[in-house]
């Protein structure tokens, strides 16, 4: 109407009729400011005379869901309502709750400081499929975060104990070069209940707080959102090594030393990004302590007449020569290490759950081989086989002899394995078990010996290298 000077030419070109321009020009409103909005019903709502009693019931309950209180109506009210008007139900139960209904709970987003806080949980990392040697490598990850700068750290771990507690915790913070104000967990009901009287595991917690001067929190319970950095941490650093999974081919490694290098690679990757924010938090850190802690749990245990001792429901043999010693036993979050006479004298892989058992027969096989008759219903059996080969060997024996006589012959190969090469011992089974051959002692010590003749015999030949190839190569070159 400003650059026309008909009215009728500026109705046209802004695309309606004359009439309709005038009606809004007289108004003085836009088309969409005389719209009146739409808060009438187009069909009946089916549910208004049994409202009341649906809303009844959300106020007495408000955790009701729509299809039970359908459902409900259905049963007392046969063949009114049907199962497509479901949706008109859930639809005005849904406008009801944001309307009228309880107040839904609020989270509020916090402001961190540098240096002020820290957050650390486990996280299971089996659904990621990961194989160590072709077998699958069930595992935890104890994963420690800094909400300020998300700086992130892990120690692969095989259960929520206070040793996997103690020991990503120190790590974590050697490798940070500095303690933060304070440490935030959950309630850390799990490690308590493993294996811990939770007095003894409160007191062992506070000392490994106190010893870097950390201060301890702890969320409220089923409140996971209060340790909502470390949680939200999870997600994606797992996301993370699935991808880097992928793009890598295939998820088996060669051995767990691989697979940690693995991670420490990825978490020094993801933390490159947060390198700035990241310094102005190491600026404030507290510094560290002189050294660490133990990570560990020291039990001091009778070894019993069966030469095993029984450490967190598990049971593990020792030498049979500490029968009726008390021995030392530290545990830690992986191993056990054995200590008698302020002297450590073996090493044990800790066993993961409960009712296990990590029999050696070199412990036992001086005393096995003179009560021969134990063996048969020996409770832990199943531990004398180191490979399938003795076990197929001491099958074989029972097919030939009466149990007490397999029994004698078959420890007689164990005792060898023990005293010689358990490896050798092995390939010698091998051996006569391809060849049909008896199965004893002695012939299995006859194989030994005739391996090491024909060894002892062999003389390796290394012939000289001859440069002239190389010489063709370069001249070859040069001719190109």
């Amino acid at each position: 109407m400003q650059k026309e000077e008909y009215f009728s030419v500026a109705a046209a070109k802004a695309g309606m009729d004359e009439k309709t321009a005038r009606k809004y020009r007289n108004l003085g409103k836009l088309p969409s400011e005389i719209k009146e909005p739409h808060d009438w019903r187009t069909r009946q709502d089916p549910f208004e005379e049994v409202w009341l009693e649906v809303k009844g019931k959300l106020e007495l309950n408000p955790g009701l869901e729509a299809k039970t209180l359908f459902e409900d109506l259905q049963r007392r009210y046969p063949m009114r309502f049907q199962d497509g008007q479901l949706r008109t139900l859930q639809r005005k139960i849904k406008r009801w709750r944001a309307l009228e209904g309880p107040p839904k709970e609020v989270y509020f987003p916090q402001r961190y400081k540098p240096g002020d806080r820290s957050q650390s949980d486990f996280t299971h990392m089996g659904e990621l499929g990961i194989t160590i040697a072709g077998e699958p490598f069930d595992h935890l990850l104890y994963h420690f975060v800094l909400p300020y700068s998300n700086w992130e750290t892990g120690t692969v771990c095989f259960s929520e104990s206070f040793e996997s507690l103690s020991e990503g915790l120190q790590r974590a913070l050697w490798e940070l070069g500095g303690v933060p104000i304070s440490h935030q967990t959950d309630r850390l009901s799990a490690a308590v209940h493993n294996g811990c009287q939770p007095e003894a595991f409160t007191r062992r917690y506070n000392a490994l707080l106190n010893h870097y001067g950390l201060e301890g929190r702890r969320i409220n319970a089923g409140k996971a959102n209060e340790n909502g950095d470390v949680e939200q941490r999870h997600h994606r650093f797992k996301r993370a090594v699935d991808q880097s999974l992928l793009l890598r081919g295939h998820r088996d490694f060669e051995d767990r030393a691989s697979y940690e290098v693995f991670l420490k690679r990825l978490f020094e990757q993801l933390n490159l990004g947060r390198r700035q924010r990241f310094l102005e938090e190491q600026k404030v850190l507290q510094l560290l302590p002189m050294s660490r802690l133990d990570a560990c749990k020291r039990l001091q245990l009778k070894v019993g007449p069966s030469s095993t001792i029984h450490v967190n429901h598990n049971t593990y043999s020792v030498n049979s020569r500490l029968i009726g010693e008390k021995i030392d036993v530290r545990l830690y979050a992986d191993t056990l290490e054995i200590w008698y006479g302020q002297k450590k004298i073996e090493t044990l892989p800790r066993l993961r759950g409960e009712s296990g058992h990590y029999i050696q027969y070199r412990h036992i096989i001086d005393w096995l081989i003179r009560k021969p008759g134990a063996f048969e219903n020996y409770r832990y059996r199943d531990a004398l086989y180191p490979t399938s080969r003795f076990r197929i060997a001491y099958d074989a024996l029972k097919k030939k002899h009466s149990d007490l006589k397999a029994g004698k012959e078959y420890l007689g190969i164990l005792y060898l394995a023990a005293r010689e090469s358990e490896l050798k011992v092995d390939e010698a089974l091998s051996y006569l078990i391809d060849c049909g051959k008896e199965l004893t002692a002695d012939t299995i010590k006859a194989v030994m010996e005739e391996e090491e003749s024909l060894l002892s015999m062999k003389e390796v030949g290394v012939s000289a290298v001859d440069l002239g190839a190389y010489d063709i190569l370069l001249t070859q070159q040069e001719a190109a």
